[in-house]
């Protein structure tokens, strides 16, 4: 039996369907650069945020909770509008609104480290509150982003073909 991710001299190959041109060898730079300017510009958005919005103990992380959700309904609309209007705009708008920009936005170790401050104070009902209510929000927000954009631009024609093929 052959393995489809190697060639017969044992490099690695690209497995069907899967030519992303995020995926070309010596393209990745301006890639790297997009996601490090973004995710720069998103961090520093964050932390303006957590300054003007201070939690700080067992009182509830609201700050972190609603920079997630809105990076995730930020995030659902992006892909949503990249994908049907802009798909020769995705690799690098991809790159640094969404893995740069909303990726250093919002936070998983911050909501992490949330979670253990709260558990550490004894605030059970907030910390686990803020457990579920973090997954909830952010569900919520990417599906409400998606369903918002598609709204505005439409369904993208792939997936209509898809839909119809079904």
């Amino acid at each position: 039996m052959t393995n489809p991710y190697v060639d017969t001299n044992d490099r690695p190959v690209r497995p069907p369907a899967h030519a992303h041109s995020e995926h070309a060898p010596g393209r990745q730079l301006p890639v790297v650069a997009a996601v490090a300017v973004g995710g720069g510009i998103g961090a520093c958005a964050r932390y303006g945020i957590e300054r003007a919005w201070p939690t700080s103990g067992t009182e509830f992380p609201w700050p972190i909770l609603t920079v997630n959700g809105v990076g995730c309904l930020a995030m659902g609309a992006l892909m949503t509008v990249l994908t049907a209007r802009f798909p020769g705009a995705k690799r690098m708008a991809g790159a640094f609104l969404g893995t740069g920009l909303l990726g250093g936005f919002t936070t998983f170790s911050h909501y992490a480290d949330n979670f253990r401050v709260l558990i550490r104070g004894e605030a059970y009902g907030f910390a686990f509150g803020y457990l579920f209510l973090t997954i909830v929000v952010a569900l919520a927000g990417v599906t409400i982003g998606v369903f918002t954009a598609r709204a505005a631009v439409g369904t993208p024609a792939h997936q209509k073909a898809s839909a119809d093929a079904h």
